[in-house]
């Protein structure tokens, strides 16, 4: 992936370099999926025990040894502006075009965990968006995992993440994030393989192909191979893959995010049209 061509965003916040909050030890994406599997067959909250875990962690004396920030010309992070300021020029025409303004987010980078206006978060959860402050959270040793232990590795692969997670920002301008938590207020069951929550993530990933479309047209920084990293890192995160490692059997009752081939289908669905009309997972009869 020719990243360099892209222009660089102005609201990547680096929050590195300050030593983990707490100091405590890390879960890793395996780790997570346990959490997640157990918490579910107690009948328990798995958001619930990890932010017990993040207490904790942040009740633990802080790291003796903080991270030292990074150079101000840091790969890392001068990649992480140039997706997402394509995705800030991607949106803000699609918006435009449909009569609306885009407002950008801001991306925080952080090590180890983090405070939003959604709690804190350990840096096991993943990289995640907040609808409270419209924020997207990352820290970049997420990457690393996804190389080392789901084997999808790739810069492309990495821009879908941050490409997934810009979508939900999209869903919270479009009023989505809204519909979805008043149905959670209602009570009602987001889970399940055709339940809310897997239309809400599908949908995210349908809108991350369709950024990789526009961007792909305006820069052409594709190159051989950069199309099938996105691909397979949306298949090894997809909830059938995760469970499978976890436990060794598959409980689509707990689904949160959509099968590994359905990850697959609506990121694909999202980058052949490049039409975010085509990303209505709601009304999908089929996932």
């Amino acid at each position: 992936m020719r990243w360099e061509r892209g222009r660089r965003s102005d609201n990547v916040v680096d929050a590195r370099g300050g030593g983990r909050f707490g100091g405590g030890k890390r879960l890793s994406l395996g780790g997570v999926a346990v959490v997640v599997v157990v918490g579910l067959l107690m009948g328990q909250d798995p958001l619930q025990i990890l932010g017990n875990l993040a207490n904790q962690a942040l009740q633990a004396p802080p790291s003796s040894a903080p991270s030292q920030r990074p150079a101000a010309d840091d790969p890392q992070r001068e990649f992480v502006r140039a997706v997402l300021g394509d995705t800030e020029d991607t949106w803000h025409a699609l918006f435009q075009s449909a009569g609306k303004a885009y407002q950008e987010p801001k991306l925080v980078l952080f090590e180890g965990g983090v405070r939003s206006a959604c709690g804190f978060a350990d840096a096991a959860v993943g990289p995640f968006y907040c609808p409270g402050d419209r924020q997207v959270y990352l820290d970049l040793g997420f990457f690393r995992e996804l190389e080392t232990r789901f084997a999808a590795a790739g810069d492309f692969a990495q821009a879908y993440v941050i490409a997934h997670e810009v979508g939900h920002h999209v869903q919270t301008l479009l009023g989505v994030s809204a519909r979805i938590s008043a149905a959670r207020q209602r009570g009602e069951r987001l889970e399940g393989d055709n339940g809310l929550l897997v239309r809400q993530e599908l949908q995210a990933d349908c809108l991350a192909g369709v950024w990789a479309h526009h961007a792909q047209r305006r820069l052409q920084w594709l190159e051989p191979g950069d199309l099938e990293e996105a691909l397979n890192a949306a298949n090894a995160i997809g909830d059938d893959h995760l469970q499978r490692q976890a436990r060794g059997q598959v409980r689509p009752d707990a689904f949160t995010h959509g099968t590994s081939a359905q990850r697959v289908r609506w990121f694909r669905s999202g980058f052949d049209s490049g039409l975010p009309g085509r990303c209505d997972t709601f009304k999908a009869r089929q996932l």
